[in-house]
């Protein structure tokens, strides 16, 4: 077929090339980052607008307003403020694990269809909320949506995408996530001029925008070959898709591969108990470990307190909702610039690029706040725009780094027998670790003070490490073919050495 792309692993050669139907079906699916980074972006920029924190946290609003005897990063520290952040993240840690099982016996397409409708019902009763447990109970139903989309569209954008493009459009998830929060960045600066203090309800509502495109389209999104395999005995169904999603009826070698991998799949009964061998043990680490490092960059500290932080080194409400859409621009526009050079660079020059980036930002942030910002009065302005300039350097390096990469590799790693329970491990940890920080952070600000950016940076080090030391390339490697990476790395050989048929171990 002429402009075919012939894509060549030790394995066998996988002929195919990026077709419209792939692009736009993925473009789709894809919009279960923008309900994700739409949430952490709104929930920052709700709890910095006044009328907000009037009707639902009295408490947090007099310190802000009234007592000037409180440290500046102490303003904000409220248990009940950040279990509204944080309850979303709970209940989006149990919602992965019903996930699996869904996107396991039914596929990834009804699970992505939950995904949105959870998530519609959650932004409908957060705009309507009149009290506190309303404004909760609606984001623990976004929380479930969360979970379901987070589960199944990482697994979808990696299963349709051709291997040599496979970065760059798992790369779309988080260029998603990316839009999600500059764009409620942008509406939160908005709403927060209407006057008579209700602005904050439209923000919570237009979360529904988001969630009825995904739920709308995932409707007619087109189910993956591998998952198409795992259901369908024949084999035909998905035959057909692949040749269609390919461009190209000479798939033979690709089918061969999902049909082997999905035989081994229907074996097992237990993914979760079968991940816990020493086949998949490179697996599981990276399954907890990457999502682990991803929270504790610290990224979410910017990304759901951002306007906080802002108020804090003395920004007005609005120029700090301001200078979250600036972070929000910049975000995204590193997160495309990973999208174009993923496939190219691979992924460990992005992870080593990225992480020293952030750490030299963060040192010289919180060196800055820990001189110029004590625990009462204001930051000069200069210091305050340096601070934002160094905060779009640190929000840059996590955009091609470990933002995208921090889904996109848990994503493609995994064996489909594994896979489904893999990835609900990965999103459970992501969650888990998100909700610790999200609930954590204020009371860590109030008692690190600028000590916590220095906190965030030594682990900064940490992962930047591990990824150099423990974490193979994996760019261009069809994914059912995954497995060698391991078996060639210089660590994790002498772990997984060589595996027999039967699943048992035999010598390096």
């Amino acid at each position: 077929m002429a402009g075919e792309i012939a894509i060549t692993s030790e394995g066998g050669q996988y002929n195919g090339k990026m077709t419209p139907f792939v692009i736009l079906s993925c473009m789709v699916a894809a919009t279960g980052g923008i309900i994700f980074g739409y949430d952490i972006g709104i929930s920052g920029g709700v709890t910095s607008m006044a009328p907000f924190l009037e009707k639902f946290f009295p408490e947090v609003y007099k310190k802000m307003k009234e007592d000037t005897k409180i440290s500046n990063y102490c303003k904000f520290d409220s248990q009940l403020l950040t279990t509204f952040t944080s309850s979303l993240y709970i209940a989006g840690l149990i919602a992965t694990f019903f996930a699996s099982s869904v996107t396991r016996a039914f596929g990834r397409k009804p699970s992505i269809l939950a995904g949105g409708a959870a998530f519609l019902a959650g932004a409908a009763l957060g705009g309507a909320a009149v009290n506190v447990y309303m404004l909760i109970l609606g984001r623990v139903l976004l929380g479930v949506g969360v979970g379901f989309a987070n589960q199944s569209v990482p697994l979808y954008l990696s299963e349709m995408a051709p291997p040599r493009n496979r970065g760059a459009i798992n790369n779309g998830f988080q260029f998603c996530v990316g839009i999600g929060v500059l764009s409620a960045n942008l509406i939160n600066y908005g709403t927060e001029k209407i006057k008579g203090g209700w602005g904050w309800r439209i923000s919570l509502a237009m979360a529904a925008v988001p969630a009825s495109i995904l739920t709308l389209g995932a409707i007619f999104l087109p189910e993956t070959p591998n998952s198409l395999i795992q259901h369908n005995k024949e084999h035909q169904k998905a035959k057909a898709m692949l040749q269609r999603i390919r461009g190209t009826n000479d798939i033979q070698a690709e089918l061969e591969d999902l049909i082997e991998a999905s035989n081994i799949s229907k074996s097992i009964n237990q993914p979760f108990k079968r991940i816990l061998q020493r086949k998949y043990r490179p697996q599981l680490v990276m399954a907890i470990a990457i999502p682990f490092f991803q929270q504790v960059t610290g990224i979410n500290v910017i990304s759901f307190y951002a306007p906080i932080l802002f108020l804090t080194i003395g920004l007005g409400e609005s120029a700090s909702l301001l200078s979250a859409v600036v972070t929000g621009i910049v975000g995204t526009s590193s997160t495309f610039i990973s999208m174009l050079i993923v496939d190219k660079l691979g992924r460990r020059v992005l992870f080593m690029v990225g992480g020293i980036q952030m750490f030299v930002s963060q040192v010289i942030i919180g060196s800055i706040m820990a001189v110029q910002l004590g625990d009462h009065g204001g930051i000069s302005k200069g210091y305050a725009y340096l601070i934002l300039i160094l905060i779009c350097i640190y929000v840059a390096g996590f955009g091609w780094s470990w933002g995208p990469l921090g889904w996109l590799v848990p994503s493609e790693i995994f064996s489909l027998e594994v896979r489904s329970a893999a990835q609900s491990i990965a999103v459970a940890v992501n969650f888990l670790f998100t909700f610790i920080v999200a609930q954590t952070f204020l009371t860590m600000l109030c008692h690190f003070k600028s000590g916590t950016f220095f906190f965030f940076g030594g682990w900064v080090v940490v992962m930047t490490a591990f990824v150099y030391f423990f974490l193979p390339e994996t760019k261009n490697m069809p994914i059912e073919q995954m497995e060698k990476v391991w078996k060639e790395h210089w660590f994790w050989k002498r772990i997984v050495g060589e595996v027999s048929g039967d699943g048992k171990m035999e010598a390096p």
